[in-house]
């Protein structure tokens, strides 16, 4: 399997600005020879970036990025909290180097006074976090990525990319009964809303695209705030603004794979204080998004947080259309997480003209489903994944929408298998596949059989429930989705929210009026 036919060329990324390509002595806009893991729920990815921080010497190197740090998220189990982890490592010597969205107001319910108090910590542990407000008006850096350096030891090199945040809420695993310390959300998740996501482990040459990421964005001269009371704010607090050079750049890791990798982003082209390595934006998410699904011939499988924009859905639409034997399965949470009943208007409305795009291109071949636990409690899909025809995979932070595509900064890795028996994709299908039906069923293995299966689970837990929970509760977690509709005079105002507040467009003018990426 090569993966050219796949993946994006260095043109088609259409961001002569960047180094990610050119950083490739080959001449690919994508690293060959990697080991890729995906780490299926955030108790597993926790685990696991506890013991490798924990494996750091002084002279390491850890970069990361975040959307939301809570200081107290235990990552596994006692004395595991995010400050301590860090911080122990920053007082060994590690040399720890962070980025974190420096967030909007709290009384608007995102997370500046978490955020801020974890960079208020991990500095003074010695670490070189700094609060980034360097996006659009009313966007966010909602990039989460982990790399982490041995000088001397290149095998033990690795990168994280994907959907999980360091924060409250995250700690979940197969079993679903959610985090312990959770953050509050809609009633019908309950006190500790159960939480599926995905993180990629990656070991090779990827290692120092992830790296390169981080690099462009701390390299970057603007002012991390352009909020005067911010900057204020900081100067009383004694937060370091000031940026310290990074340490020279080690040689990428040795190839140790079959998995060829391609880094995809999202940045939006600002108008004040543009990145210089991407003064016209960057919108290669959508990009690599549009060249694989024009090749989807049988299965796309989809997890999603959001799966909004109808226009975000017409690639798919199109793939649909233009082969009748296409089949396309998503899974999307069951209710909006949001408590206000406008925000989730405005989802319910977003996801429902998603859905009808959806619905006329593939009829009966597009199948929309949700999660619920063994208690039936919804199941929050936070995962941000999409296998085309088992050949093709991604993980990262983008959701299927115009924010994601087009406002807030993002990154995912997409994987193809070179091997002489490629298995990445097709595995990673049937590990979230299975888990959701309740268990393994050889004829997963099949795209048409697969998506029967589900069709077939779905419908014996909605008519479980139909008939008042009657007998044993079957084995399966999947419910068939639609969403609430939005009537009489809500729609307009839930239309003006979707559109304003939770998917604007950042696309040039031209671009929008062409509906190109």
């Amino acid at each position: 399997m090569t993966p050219d036919s796949w993946f994006l060329s260095a043109g088609e990324r259409g961001n002569p600005a960047t180094g990610i390509d050119r950083r490739h002595a080959d001449g690919l806009a994508w690293s060959p020879g990697n080991l890729a893991r995906p780490l299926v729920h955030g108790a597993v990815y926790f685990s696991e970036l506890v013991d490798v921080l924990g494996g750091t010497r002084a002279g390491d190197v850890v970069l990361f990025t975040d959307w939301r740090g809570d200081p107290d998220e235990k990552l596994d189990g006692p004395r595991t909290q995010v400050t301590k982890v860090l911080g122990d490592a920053a007082r060994r010597g590690v040399q720890v180097y962070g980025l974190l969205w420096r967030s909007h107001p709290d009384w608007l319910h995102f997370s500046s006074p978490q955020n801020r108090q974890l960079a208020e910590e991990l500095q003074a542990a010695g670490a070189h976090v700094l609060l980034d407000m360097r996006v659009r008006f009313g966007g966010s850096h909602h990039q989460k990525l982990f790399v982490v350096r041995h000088p001397g030891r290149p095998e033990r090199d690795v990168a994280y990319v994907g959907g999980i945040d360091l924060c409250r809420g995250r700690n979940d695993d197969a079993d679903h009964r959610g985090d312990p310390l959770a953050p509050p959300m809609a009633e019908v998740y309950g006190p500790h809303p159960p939480w599926h996501d995905i993180q990629l482990a990656l070991r090779g040459p990827a290692v120092g695209d992830v790296e390169h990421v981080f690099r462009e964005r701390w390299d970057d001269p603007s002012a991390l705030s352009l909020n005067l009371l911010d900057r204020l704010r900081d100067k009383l607090s004694r937060l370091r603004t000031e940026v310290p050079a990074l340490p020279e750049p080690l040689p990428d890791p040795p190839r140790c794979g079959t998995h060829s990798v391609q880094t995809l982003r999202t940045y939006p082209r600002r108008r004040l204080g543009r990145y210089p390595f991407a003064p016209r934006g960057e919108r290669s998410v959508a990009r690599g998004y549009l060249k694989a699904l024009a090749r989807a011939e049988q299965l796309i499988y989809v997890e999603d947080q959001y799966l909004w924009s109808a226009r975000v859905i017409q690639p798919f639409a199109r793939a649909l259309r233009d082969n009748p034997e296409l089949r396309l399965i998503c899974v999307v949470p069951l209710a909006p997480d949001a408590a206000s009943p406008a925000v989730s208007r405005a989802e319910s409305w977003g996801r429902k003209q998603a859905m009808k795009v959806l619905g006329r291109a593939g009829g009966d071949r597009v199948a929309v489903y949700g999660l619920e636990n063994a208690a039936g409690t919804p199941i929050y899909v936070h995962a941000k994944s999409c296998i085309v025809d088992d050949t093709w995979a991604t993980v990262g932070s983008d959701n299927f929408n115009l924010r994601s595509w087009t406002y807030d900064s993002e990154l995912t890795c997409a994987v193809v298998d070179e091997s002489a028996q490629p298995s990445y994709a097709r595995d990673l299908r049937l590990e979230l596949m299975s888990e959701h039906l309740g268990g393994t069923d050889p004829r997963l293995a099949d795209p048409v059989a697969a998506f029967d299966l589900f069709a077939g689970a779905a419908r014996e837990l909605d008519d479980w429930h139909a008939s008042g929970q009657v007998g044993p509760r079957p084995r399966t977690r999947l419910r068939r989705y639609d969403p609430p509709k939005v009537r009489g005079w809500r729609r307009l105002p839930a239309r003006l929210v979707y559109e304003l507040i939770c998917d604007p467009d950042g696309r040039p003018g031209t671009m929008r009026v062409r509906n190109r990426f």
